[in-house]
């Protein structure tokens, strides 16, 4: 048996006006989805635990099998073992992003205009955090680069207990409100004040303005936590794995699964990624493994940008370039289930996570099932007899061992 994860970041949404009171996966174009759905089983499930924040690190933790609620230590120390940095027991990672800032004539108040710098590429980003690590750095504070916007600070000895906002949740807000708080975060303001400095009049923001570009023009430290501990996925259900992602902290859940990742040229997490390298690369690694997790961020991204075009599309690529792909490529593997789902909404409105349940599918290709008129879109969760599941890290079991005929 052969297990194919499918998830599109954020795809699930609310009704949108501008659709008709459509959400974009009921607008989109989605055949490949929506045969899935006809076909499989389908139900609800809640990946956000009531009492924590919904972050896609939660929301893929709970995916994967394991229960947020005793696993989870914070997004950045994930996307630190993606990066390859070994985090010591005293160690606390922040994630870094690159951001905009808009700020005031005498510059007393800014606020948070871009949580990605523009989408800046990996290459400027590059040259950024290089300053700033030489700006900025201690003894005990050092900064990596990442991906994109997406970088890492790591704080020996640090504070982990401190409230900090995540930047894509406060679009268009006066940063003042929602500033660092708690034990260490005079330091944590600090660096992100300082930094500012090093970034405004930099070569590459100066480059970037003078085309048009968001200019990089501040760091946002969030995300903090310190080393998780998670058993590997072998252990709990006797298969070996493989993920493929563009987000640091989804290849970083994998590392600590004992995934193998999967390296794709063209990967970028944003509309213009390399989704059919992502589908193949899958199809490929199941030839030496029997589950592949294929995450996409494109979805969730247009949703943070609040674009619903860009959502749309998102999803309609998620269909026909991924799904597609692997729908048709698995079928040499004779016995396959396959999984799809979002790990959490990003409705257009808000422009950020929410926690409600979300629709999943769940196809085994020796017992097709044969639903009239089904598609696959948040309807599905209303639906009477489906297959209903509180708590998200309980799908793992369902998918892997309970699907019966």
């Amino acid at each position: 048996m052969k297990y194919v994860v499918l998830i599109g970041d954020g795809m699930a949404d609310r009704p949108i006006k501008e659709l008709g009171g459509k959400t974009p996966l009921q607008a989109a174009f989605t055949p490949n989805m929506d045969k899935l759905a006809g076909e499989g089983i389908i139900g609800r499930v809640r990946t956000v635990p009531e009492g924590l924040h919904p972050g896609s690190d939660v929301a893929n933790l709970s995916i994967l099998g394991y229960d947020p609620r005793k696993f989870y230590t914070g997004r950045a120390p994930l996307e630190a073992a993606s990066i390859g940095i070994a985090l010591k027991d005293n160690d606390v990672a922040f994630r870094c992003n690159l951001v905009t800032l808009k700020f005031n004539k005498d510059k007393t108040q800014a606020v948070m205009y871009d949580y990605s710098g523009g989408h800046i590429s990996t290459e400027e980003a590059g040259l950024l955090i290089k300053d700033i690590d030489r700006d900025l750095s201690t003894e005990k504070i050092k900064f990596y680069r990442g991906v994109s916007y997406r970088h890492l600070m790591v704080w020996s000895g640090g504070e982990s207990e401190i409230e900090c906002a995540p930047p894509h949740d406060i679009l268009g807000k006066d940063i003042a409100d929602y500033l660092p708080v708690g034990a260490g975060e005079e330091t944590i303001r600090e660096l992100m004040i300082n930094s500012v400095d090093v970034l405004e009049s930099h070569a590459v923001n100066r480059e970037r303005i003078g085309k048009g570009k968001n200019s990089a023009n501040s760091i946002w430290l969030w995300g903090q936590g310190k080393k998780p501990s998670l058993s590997k996925f072998r252990e709990r259900y006797s298969i070996d794995g493989a993920l493929v992602s563009a987000v640091d902290l989804t290849k970083g859940l994998g590392i600590y699964a004992g995934f193998e990742i999967l390296q794709v040229p063209g990967i970028t997490g944003w509309l213009d990624t390399n989704y059919v390298g992502k589908a193949e690369a899958a199809l490929k690694a199941l030839e030496k493994v029997d589950f592949v997790y294929i995450h996409v961020e494109a979805p969730d991204e247009a949703g943070h940008s609040g674009n619903y075009k860009d959502k749309i599309k998102a999803i309609e690529d998620f269909d026909a370039l991924v799904v597609g792909t692997v729908m048709k490529g698995v079928e040499k593997f004779k016995e396959y289930r396959i999984l799809l789902m979002p790990d959490h909404a990003t409705p257009i409105e808000l422009r950020t996570h929410t926690g409600e349940p979300v629709p999943f599918v769940i196809f085994d290709s020796r017992y097709k099932k044969k639903y009239e008129g089904i598609s696959y879109d948040e309807s599905i969760t209303k639906r009477k007899n489906i297959v209903v599941i509180e708590e998200g890290y309980k799908l793992m079991d369902y998918f892997i061992k309970g699907v019966q005929k």
